[in-house]
């Protein structure tokens, strides 16, 4: 059995130890970066390297979708975007689109820094 490298350690004690918004923005991070490794496929050619990436930013896109808390308005408001995000992640992985993955990612990352924002200001008035 091979043993966990220290920066595995880390990044499981990370993990592990985060609250959730914490997890929710290292969420936002891994699509993000899974966005840009697909990109990153694209533009060398890798079909596959593109797929296996955009599927798991499918994946957390998905999860964000499933985990929506629908008796808030907002929640509706935010499965909106994900429905959008999800379909034109399946069109970017079936075209192997660049544009359609640079707009998804773009989404995703104003989604993100909204979120650091919300949690930098519930940081300020100490409910965080």
């Amino acid at each position: 059995m091979a043993v966990p490298s220290a920066y595995a350690q880390y990044n499981n004690s990370k993990v592990l130890t985060a609250s959730p918004a914490e997890l929710t923005l290292m969420l936002y991070d891994g699509a993000i970066k899974f966005c840009n490794i697909a990109l990153l496929g694209i533009e060398q050619k890798d079909i596959e390297k593109a797929h296996v990436h955009i599927v798991k930013a499918q994946k957390i896109v998905d999860y964000f979708r499933q985990t929506l808390d629908m008796k808030y308005e907002v929640a509706k408001d935010f499965d909106r975007v994900y429905i959008y995000l999800e379909k034109r992640l399946r069109e970017a992985n079936m075209k192997k689109d660049k544009e359609i993955l640079e707009e998804v990612t773009e989404h995703l990352r104003s989604m993100r820094d909204t979120w650091k924002e919300v949690m930098r200001l519930n940081r300020e008035k100490g409910t965080a």
